[in-house]
């Protein structure tokens, strides 16, 4: 997740210097007025058909489809293509069930009930209560600035951004801490959960999301605050967000109630076995 930041704009290498450094601008030379006098307003003259026909042929719309201007677009598009895939696993997941309670058999219904008292522990049932929420973030433009000065900017700059593992800490920290419910920008984490860095975006479930980044955990404010407090990664992203020199955002709140919703995505894990 290493954010794009301009540098400073190249200088002509072909230039001829001064003895005092600047550059030596050539006396002009004069233009011919040969056909070029004539050549110039048809070539101005074609350029504008063509533009006409462009706007023409694409109707108002771009002519490459699928090119991305900002990041926004690529998050939304990504997005929506996401909760598409949703709605069709929703729709086939009722379907099966439908069929399943179909079925008049004794082991199917005992299964079948055995299945449900694991939705819970399986994140696929809405939490709610009160918990704590954290939002991490980049630092201010400034501290990139300021890096960019540096001899070797590298290493300053990889402490400027959140990285997946920072998230990761954050959540690890919030289980360890006794969390009922766990969702990151919303989204419930469960055991097959995949957080990743794509870019200057974090993947969760196969979506780009970029930062801020809201961490909300359901179960007792003070025994999550504790397991915060007492982890070493959180304790490292949280001295450099106190840095006057790097800023990161680190914001911690308590709060009376949070709602986890249930998981919705895809459930691939086809067989597991409780850890000993």
């Amino acid at each position: 997740m290493d954010p794009a930041h301009p540098v400073d704009p190249e200088v002509d290498a072909g230039a001829d210097t001064g003895a005092d450094g600047r550059a030596e601008v050539a006396a002009p030379v004069a233009r011919s007025r040969g056909p070029w006098r004539i050549g110039t307003p048809v070539v101005v003259l074609l350029s504008g058909v063509l533009f006409v026909a462009s706007a023409t042929t694409s109707g108002g719309t771009d002519l490459r489809p699928g090119r991305y201007t900002d990041l926004a677009s690529l998050t939304q598009s990504e997005s929506e293509s996401y909760e598409a895939l949703q709605a069709e696993a929703a729709a086939l997941r009722t379907e099966v069930e439908a069929l399943t309670n179909d079925i008049d058999d004794a082991r199917v219904r005992r299964e079948h009930r055995v299945a449900d008292t694991l939705r819970g522990p399986a994140g696929l049932e809405a939490v709610s209560g009160p918990g704590l929420r954290i939002v991490l973030s980049d630092a201010p433009d400034d501290a990139f600035e300021n890096a960019l000065r540096e001899p070797d900017p590298e290493a300053r700059l990889q402490r400027l951004v959140v990285h997946q593992q920072d998230i990761q800490a954050v959540v690890n920290a919030l289980w360890a801490g006794g969390a009922d419910a766990v969702t990151i920008q919303g989204q419930r984490v469960v055991s097959t959960t995949g957080i990743r860095c794509t870019g200057s975006t974090v993947q969760l479930q196969g979506v780009p999301y970029p930062e801020p980044y809201e961490i909300e955990a359901v179960g007792d404010p003070e025994t999550l605050q504790a397991a915060i407090d007492a982890d070493q990664d959180v304790t490292g992203f949280r001295l450099d967000a106190a840095s006057p020199d790097i800023g990161i955002g680190w914001e911690l709140e308590q709060e009376p109630e949070l709602e986890a919703p249930p998981y919705e995505g895809l459930i691939t894990m086809d067989s597991a076995r409780p850890q000993d």
